[in-house]
């Protein structure tokens, strides 16, 4: 079975480079092992693929090992269960569209990563990272039942703790990748708490089992709905979704390809396939879809509004992340959930696109990020340039492009199924997203050189290395979305039909007519985003922003500071957690390490009486009666004197004192 060496590959490429890389590899065999292994974990995604599509039972299953041994155990309806953990994967539609996803832009990371990283000293160990993200990500969807699931989950979660901490000489590095760390656990938390929910309803972590159960009326309507909504807690870690979403903009401190690697492909797809996976259960729970939805509307547009203000070039694509990861969840959230997975694939090729296209600027001007310092581009980083207004456009949902088919089918199922509301937030995300995209484009590329000498004077397009892996992201970010075409352009939207038998039957369809104008609407919201971020920072150079931004100082400040959200949790919580710390070590002090020694004291202070009563007058009584005898047989030790003529003159008054008793008393 071809599928189980998926994430295989990767594996050794981590023993490689991780054992034997830094010490005895020069840099080039460091990159042909990693780029080596992602490249035939890759070929095996596509051969697995190519494989399934001809099986009439489009359902692979691998168990490697009982990890496990059964027990029985008690479930809530009071039934017992054999309680197993196999160590095995399952390889069906959705595994094999995010195995390829996964490997495929993985592996053009890898290649631009030889480039990007060619004068870093750790050069062996950032390959390392990178294969063992990739099999922690390929593990967390082979995994056929949550148990196996939840090691790549937490392997992932590791990986980027790792990567975005990658110079953790820096401190700001390290902060970063610790939040990381530290804000998924809080997720994984209620990752947990839902599968041992599923375990005590049903007795396995199973997937199939548990769709199997939810399916046939096993689970309580109310047990279901906490399951799930446990599960999302975590997929709100992983994906960067209110409430936990703030990490993700503060993972920028890692290097640019590990931006790409964890923002468009891996880590925070995660919770969007976790949901999907899991969607016998959440669409049992009309509550759980519903809270799916609205959390992905919300932070769709809420991160938008924060991308609008940035001037961090990579910062805008962090929040840009956020905000199309909730488009995922909305897609979910009403049920459409081949719809959720379609822009799941398209945002990976147009964000690691992105991602990438904006280190080759960062490289080309020598670490520089700030937009405010950039301006002029065009002519200097043509090819740049070129691969990075195909990635904008397709994010901003121009009609052709990817981002148009995906983010359209999203609105379009949530307008069918009745969220209006839903869809409305979409339709202002939309025109958010257009705006700060070719706000980005036009302050980084056009207008007026606002370079500094030192940059200008290293200014370069970035090596072929770079530049070719951007040019098949480009060709993905234009034409990936054909995979998707809807029925009302000509197509048969090949990738929905393809995942229904791991998704479930298709969501509900809108009229030809309605479809066809909310395509327009969409359309239209987007080419007006982008007009209007022409005319503000092309035609009037900034000025209408500037002047908005003046009038409106509280709001900008607000929106700037991203609404004060860090500075609350790190007041809130990160200072809640220091007062409970300190308050801690002030009753362990005062009142239990002052129990402990009072009763120390009080222990020392009975036992010095007890010294002094034994020395006082237990011994003093003993001491006393020794001298007694001592002092008494000292006196008749002198009557034995040795000489005749003392016991003589003792027996005589001896007889003297017998005689006159005997006269006295007769």
């Amino acid at each position: 079975m071809m599928f189980a060496w998926i994430p295989l590959f990767p594996l050794l490429g981590v023993l490689a480079n991780g054992l034997f890389g830094a010490r005895y590899f020069s840099k080039r065999a460091v990159h042909s092992v990693a780029v080596g292994m992602a490249g035939l974990s890759f070929l095996a995604s596509v051969a697995s693929f190519v494989r399934l599509l001809r099986l009439d039972d489009p359902v692979l299953v691998r168990t490697f090992f009982t990890w496990v041994p059964a027990s029985l155990v008690r479930t809530l309806g009071g039934r017992p269960e054999a309680f197993a953990v196999e160590f095995a994967f399952r390889y069906d539609s959705l595994a094999a569209v995010m195995t390829l996803v996964v490997t495929g832009v993985g592996l053009l990371i890898h290649i631009y990563s030889i480039g990007y990283m060619s004068h870093d000293r750790s050069y062996a160990r950032f390959f390392a990272y990178l294969n063992l993200f990739t099999f922690a990500m390929l593990l967390l969807v082979l995994g056929a039942n949550l148990a196996v699931m939840f090691i790549g989950w937490e392997g992932v979660g590791l990986c980027s703790y790792l990567l975005i901490g990658f110079w953790f000489s820096k401190d700001s590095a390290a902060s970063a990748g610790k939040k990381a760390f530290l804000t998924n656990r809080v997720g994984d938390l209620g990752f947990i708490l839902g599968i041992g929910l599923l375990v005590s309803a049903l007795g396995t972590v199973d997937i199939a089992r548990i769709s199997e159960g939810v399916a046939g009326g096993l689970v309580g309507q109310g047990t279901a709905t906490a399951a799930a909504l446990l599960l999302f807690l975590g997929a709100t870690g992983k994906s960067a979704q209110i409430p936990l979403y703030t990490w993700l903009p503060d993972a920028m401190e890692g290097p640019t390809p590990v931006s790409a690697l964890i923002h468009a492909a891996t880590m925070v797809t995660a919770g969007v396939y976790m949901v999907a996976r899991m969607h016998v259960l959440f669409s049992f729970s009309e509550t759980a879809l519903t809270v799916v939805g609205l959390v992905g509307a919300l932070t769709a547009v809420y991160a938008a509004t924060m991308a609008l203000v940035q001037n961090d070039i990579k910062r805008v694509l962090a929040y840009s992340t956020i905000s199309q990861i909730g488009y995922m969840f909305v897609g979910l959230g009403v049920g459409a959930y081949a719809a959720g997975i379609f822009h799941l694939v398209t945002h990976a090729f147009f964000k690691s696109l992105l991602f990438l296209a904006a280190g080759s600027v960062i490289h080309a001007l020598s670490g520089e990020q700030d937009m405010r310092k950039m301006g002029g581009l065009a002519p200097h980083l043509p090819r740049t340039r070129l691969v990075f207004v195909v990635g904008a456009l397709a994010m901003a949902g121009v009609p052709g492009l990817s981002g148009f088919f995906s983010k359209d089918e999203i609105l379009a199922a949530a307008f069918a199924s009745g969220h209006y509301t839903v869809c409305a937030l979409g339709l202002v995300g939309a025109a958010m997203t257009a705006f700060y995209m070719f706000r980005l484009i036009f302050l980084t590329f056009y207008g007026r050189e606002r370079i500094e000498p030192e940059a200008r004077h290293h200014l370069h397009e970035s090596p072929r290395v770079m530049t070719v892996p951007l040019q098949i992201l480009a060709i993905l970010a234009a034409a990936g979305g054909y995979i998707g075409l809807p029925h009302v352009l000509g197509g048969g939207n090949w990738l929905g039909r393809f995942l229904r038998s791991s998704t479930g039957a298709a969501e509900a369809a809108l009229a030809p007519g309605t479809e066809v104008l909310l395509m327009a609407l969409s359309a239209g919201v987007g080419i007006a985003g982008i007009w209007a971020a022409y005319v503000v920072y092309v035609k009037k150079d900034g000025l209408p922003a500037r002047r908005l931004a003046g009038r409106f100082q509280a709001l900008y400040r607000l929106v700037s500071r991203k609404y004060y959200v860090d500075e609350i949790y790190d007041r809130v919580i990160v200072g809640g957690t220091l007062l409970l710390g300190r308050l801690s070590a002030w009753f362990d002090g005062r009142v239990i390490d002052g129990l402990v020694d009072g009763a120390a004291r009080l222990v020392r202070g009975s036992s010095s009486m007890s010294i002094r009563f034994d020395e006082g007058v237990v011994d003093g009584a003993v001491n006393g009666v020794g001298r007694a005898h001592r002092a008494f047989s000292g006196g008749l030790r002198k009557l034995q004197t040795g000489y005749v003529y003392n016991y003589a003159l003792a027996i005589v008054i001896g007889l003297v004192v017998l005689v006159t008793l005997a006269v006295t008393v007769f």
